[in-house]
């Protein structure tokens, strides 16, 4: 089953730092890593268990990235 994708416009320093992170990870483009992150957002927010398990290291590296983003204060 194929995505239906729109349109969102992120600031280029976003992109950029985002592709500077994504080096050390699995994942492929930015866009890739946005999908994940807001996902698994989401799903938090909406009470849902994640797909994946973090380890509690993983979690904090993830919360850490988000907050350099300016997801989480």
């Amino acid at each position: 089953m194929s995505k239906e994708f729109g349109e969102i416009k992120i600031p280029k320093e976003i992109i950029r730092k985002i592709e500077e992170r994504i080096d050390e990870t699995e994942f492929k483009s930015a866009d890739e890593y946005i999908i994940f992150v807001l996902e698994e957002v989401l799903k938090e927010e909406d009470g849902e268990e994640p797909e994946e398990v973090l380890s509690e290291e993983d979690e904090q590296k993830v919360k850490e990235r988000l907050r350099a983003l300016g997801y989480l204060d």
